[in-house]
């Protein structure tokens, strides 16, 4: 899939992937997946959900991990190739 079919993919859903930050922390990653900050951690323990980067205690997440995930997580329609 291409960029462009991934950010037409966003855009759709409200998400306009150049305005996120290329490294978002927990508490900006909640609200844009609808989500509390508990449930992206309880992801994290149960290691489901939305690829992270640890350093330290620091937890974060990459724009084009979020990007990915979203589009690769997609049900309902089908997805060409």
């Amino acid at each position: 899939m291409a960029v462009t079919d991934i950010t037409k993919i966003l855009n759709e859903a409200g998400i306009d992937l150049p305005e996120l930050p290329p490294v978002m922390t927990p508490e900006q990653l909640a609200p844009l997946l609808g989500v509390s900050i508990g449930a992206l951690a309880n992801d994290r323990c149960r290691r489901v959900g939305v690829p992270y980067v640890k350093h330290g205690k620091r937890v974060r997440y990459l724009r084009a991990d979020v990007a990915r995930y979203l589009v690769e997580h997609r049900s309902g329609t089908e997805v060409s190739a």
